[in-house]
């Protein structure tokens, strides 16, 4: 009713109340909507994108960046009112650097621009001057505007921990504890269980994105990139992103053949996955906030990339219900929304996958979508396909 639960009964109860369609879930498992906290917009029609992350199961996303062009605010107004199709819409503004921030005084002069256009979050860059960091951690506390993104890789660990999430795993490979200028990626194990224990006493979130990751070792590998011709969802891909990733043209694979303090590319990065994956499974065992985000870049495919995200994470020893809670329960704590959204309870928003298969005992069964409701609306597998063929021809 009005896009709410109203009621959680027992299968054994008859339902007491005229409803205009009725669902058979009978054998089947159902969870709440699903979240992409780290979504990239590819073009400037976000109907299409958003038909993918619809049929995928997703009804919450989060904007990491507004490009050229762009303008999410409006994205995010049309989604609220109904004039667009689209999940639950959270947005960050432009991506801040170093160089877009020259003194102290710009720092409230952006963060005003910020919350004057109604951005959710800022989010910055690695490579900020301390003082500049610490007083946008300052004014963005003050002002009520979340400052997250990149750890600050040139500063020890504690100072990073000030934000209201770090977006990848990946930033601790290049990060110290302390002073002593020796990165995680070279501690031993016990080190690294510090340093979760302390992530987790510190409250901060932690966007996973395994996947984009996973697309740079695809692009240095001859094999799997000559693999990526030909791969089943190439159709979701724009041209313009076909043309830009899919030949030599692709940034990561010029990386080909170089080194990094003397290790091959190919050699390095196959390792640092390695210790990604570990790293996020250290974390999750300490008990670290982890939030699903796949950051759809490149070969990166929106809806079908949190999926795969989910794989990955799995494979690293996550167990599918800590997978879960960080695609539901996590973001929706994270946003300020746990009254309303990250659970399956009467008077919470209608935002509800139907999986055939337990995920639980698999978290791939997140795939075996049988239909999606948001805010209210069903629809089922039939209505998804037609979604994901619409995007089939918007790209050919």
């Amino acid at each position: 009713m009005d896009g709410k639960i109203v009621k959680v009964e027992p299968t054994s109860n008859p339902i007491q109340y005229h409803v205009s369609l009725t669902i058979d879930g009978t054998g089947k498992y159902l969870i709440p909507g699903l979240s992409e906290m780290h979504y990239h917009l590819r073009n400037n029609d976000p109907s299409i994108d958003f038909k993918l992350l619809i049929a995928n199961g997703i009804t919450t996303a989060r904007n990491m960046a507004e490009r050229d062009g762009q303008d999410h605010i409006a994205i995010r107004n049309k989604i609220s009112v109904g004039d667009l199709l689209g999940p639950n819409y959270y947005t960050t503004g432009p991506y801040l650097q170093a160089d877009d921030l020259h003194n102290l005084e710009q720092v409230m002069d952006v963060v005003k621009s910020h919350i004057d256009k109604g951005y959710d979050f800022l989010k910055i860059a690695d490579n900020l001057p301390l003082e500049i960091y610490l007083e946008l951690l300052e004014v963005g506390e003050k002002n009520g505007i979340p400052i997250i993104g990149h750890a600050q890789r040139n500063l020890p660990l504690e100072y990073s921990l000030h934000m209201k999430s770090i977006e990848h795993v990946e930033e601790f490979l290049y990060i110290s504890k302390d002073d002593s200028g020796k990165k995680l990626y070279n501690e031993d194990l016990a080190e690294l269980s510090r340093v979760a224990l302390q992530l987790k006493q510190s409250d901060i979130y932690i966007g996973s994105t395994l996947v984009i990751f996973d697309f740079i070792n695809q692009c240095l590998d001859d094999k799997k990139f000559a693999e990526l011709q030909n791969h089943e969802l190439v159709k979701y891909l724009p041209k313009q992103e076909r043309e830009n990733f899919l030949t030599e043209k692709n940034d990561y694979r010029k990386m080909k053949n170089s080194e990094f303090e003397g290790v091959k590319a190919e050699t390095l990065f196959a390792d640092y996955f390695l210790w990604i994956k570990a790293f996020t499974r250290i974390l999750i065992d300490n008990g670290v906030h982890l939030l699903s985000g796949s950051d759809t870049y490149g070969m990166v495919i929106p809806g079908f990339s949190l999926h795969k995200e989910f794989k990955f994470l799995q494979e690293a020893g996550v167990a599918p219900y800590n997978i879960l809670l960080a695609s539901t329960v996590n973001p929706a704590r994270y946003l300020g929304k746990y009254a309303s959204e990250g659970t399956i309870a009467a008077g919470k928003n209608a935002n509800l996958v139907l999986l055939a298969k337990n995920p639980l005992d698999n978290i791939e069964n997140t795939q075996s979508i049988e239909g999606v409701m948001l805010k209210g609306h069903w629809f089922n597998g039939a209505q998804l396909d037609v979604m994901l063929k619409e995007v089939e021809s918007a790209y050919k």
